[in-house]
């Protein structure tokens, strides 16, 4: 029989920035992942670290921390984290309203970002659609990253640096603390147990799931071929979409104004919860999205026409070089509608930890820092 202060299981984002939170304070740990590497949510998604998506206040500064956190990998371990920063283009005067008050409160929200004229905003990011540019709002703190290296990279970073053992490729059948059982036969003994495996802890802990008010969220993306000679797009993009999605925005009284002419006039945009962004990855790929559908409404099969309202809103926001698709694919996450990550102890000393809502990459490392230092012993 095996042992570890902490167990994971779950090689996903959430799972390994818990685990590499409990190492930097000197517990041992072992990480479970079913897969050889995850696949799941942690690498179906833009690789966007986006601190200007959480509301100003705590969970904005445990966004930079974690910001923080991958600006530490990228020199540990090798992992891309590029600063690229974020840019709001609005072309409508509702969206221009909205991103002016957001920048006139900022200072005093501890915010930082630019409201920038629609030349400024041209001069400095010339992938910007020019045309009915009303005003754009720059952010200099979001972080590129690309997921799937990043998640292959973390685990073997952490088994170097760090001691962590890995037990990729091993499904946990069964949590009975201090136990762990693994479908090959395998029991850890384990002082603490994290259940980081996203939606999936409806596996060992189906009432729990039941119980927690999380739902499931199909989530759609694409992404273009390398853009040719070198181009890039710059700042991570969003637009108006962007800014009726993410609650950061909501403290703003022009703000129903657009989400009521936005309801009126894009109807089908509100129906499948899209909101165009757009990044760019180190392969020069831009990876586009996203549409958001909930259980029990999600469908097994991908909607070809969600692809093409988010394709025709975002050549409204920017000209890129090459518009070719060569990938398409969906993610499915966990989200509570309340709470901006989910956590539970449905034994002692076990304790789920899921539905960050499609900001782990943003929030993981943030999320673990507060947790240990309210769990710490």
């Amino acid at each position: 029989m095996s042992r570890a202060d902490v167990a994971v299981v779950g090689g996903g984002i959430i799972g390994l920035a818990f685990a590499w939170e409990a190492a930097r304070r000197g517990k041992t740990v072992v990480v479970f992942e079913r897969h050889p590497l995850a696949r799941g949510a942690s690498v179906r998604n833009f690789g966007m670290v986006w601190p200007i998506g959480q509301p100003p206040g705590e969970l904005y500064y445990r966004a930079l921390r974690s910001r923080e956190r991958w600006l530490e990998l990228a020199r540990a371990a090798g992992v891309s984290a590029e600063p690229c920063g974020s840019l709001h283009v609005a072309h409508e005067e509702d969206e221009a309203r909205v991103i002016e008050e957001f920048a006139d409160l900022a200072p005093g929200l501890g915010v930082k970002c630019e409201l920038l004229t629609p030349a400024e905003a041209v001069r400095r990011f010339p992938a910007v659609n020019p045309d009915g540019l009303k005003a754009a709002l720059y952010s200099p703190t979001e972080l590129a990253v690309d997921p799937p290296a990043a998640v292959a990279r973390l685990p073997r970073f952490l088994a170097e640096s760090h001691g962590v053992t890995l037990r990729f490729g091993t499904a946990v059948v069964g949590v009975d603390v201090p136990r762990v059982r693994t479908a090959d036969g395998e029991v850890w003994h384990a002082d603490t147990i994290l259940v980081c495996s996203g939606s999936d802890f409806e596996t060992l802990f189906p009432e729990t799931f039941a119980a927690s008010g999380a739902r499931r969220c199909k989530l759609q993306m694409m992404k273009t071929r390398p853009q040719p000679g070198g181009w890039r797009l710059g700042a991570h993009l969003a637009g108006g979409l962007t800014l009726c999605h993410y609650q950061s925005f909501g403290l703003c009284s022009t703000l129903p104004a657009l989400k009521s002419r936005v309801a009126a006039t894009t109807p089908e945009y509100v129906r499948f919860g899209i909101h165009v962004m757009a990044s760019q990855n180190p392969a020069g790929e831009v990876v586009i999205g996203d549409s958001h559908e909930y259980e029990p409404d999600i469908p097994p099969f991908d909607n070809a026409g969600i692809d093409r309202l988010i394709l025709s809103y975002l050549r409204r926001m920017v000209r890129l070089p090459d518009w070719e698709v060569s990938a398409r694919w969906h993610g499915v996450y966990a989200k509570h509608p309340l709470l901006p990550l989910f956590t539970t102890e449905p034994q002692p000393g076990c304790h789920v930890i899921a539905a960050p809502g499609g900001s782990g990459m943003t929030m993981a490392f943030g999320h673990a820092e507060a947790w240990w230092n309210a769990h710490q012993a």
